[in-house]
């Protein structure tokens, strides 16, 4: 049974699960009923950050325009536009045996397409959630609810894994931000144009 994982609760990922190298990250929500025109579009990354917090480059940034990282570690399985239908709307594979010395953390983010544009946020979005998924047993093994705190915000860093030692750990962070993905991008090192 998977472990169910509150705001800023960090586990064991490697270390409780002896051999686990292959992952799938999902990510799912559901939009709340509301009176705007605009279909929810959102939208998963993965940054890949050095032990400054940064990415090293454009490269470290795994999204819908670039979907594999040249390590072959983190891979986005695809643009979901619409986020209908049951389960994770959005997928990104991590290979942990791939992943460069490097990389400390990787960060899950998720963002609204347009938000402002189309005047959307994460107070309109409801029941999402990222899960850890191990592809060998096909199992799911741990699970962070990020609740119903946001408002204003159209990013939210929803998790990470990061080295400790020769070990990966999963630290549910659930942090909103406000500026798309534009902000997010600068926050880890990205000059947006």
């Amino acid at each position: 049974m998977a472990i169910s994982l509150q705001k800023g609760q960090k586990v064991d990922l490697t270390k409780d699960n002896p051999g686990l190298s292959k992952l799938i990250i999902g990510l799912g929500w559901d939009t709340n009923k509301y009176d705007g025109r605009a279909d929810f579009d959102l939208d998963t990354a993965a940054f890949l950050l050095t032990e400054t917090g940064k990415v090293s480059g454009e490269k470290d940034f795994v999204f819908y325009s670039n979907l594999k990282h040249p390590s072959g570690g983190v891979t986005h399985l695809g643009d979901n536009r619409t986020g209908i239908g049951d389960g994770d709307d959005e997928q990104i594979k991590v290979d942990l045996t791939l992943i460069p010395g490097s990389i400390h953390k990787i960060d899950f983010t998720a963002t609204i397409y347009e938000a402002e544009a189309r005047r959307q946020n994460f107070g309109q979005v409801s029941n999402a959630y990222i899960r850890v998924f191990d592809e060998v047993k096909k199992i799911e093994l741990l699970r962070f609810d990020l609740g119903e705190d946001f408002s204003v915000e159209t990013a939210v860093v929803a998790a990470e894994l990061y080295r400790s030692g020769a070990e990966w750990k999963f630290n549910a962070i659930g942090m909103g931000f406000q500026g798309g993905l534009g902000a997010l991008a600068t926050n880890f090192g990205i000059a947006v144009a």
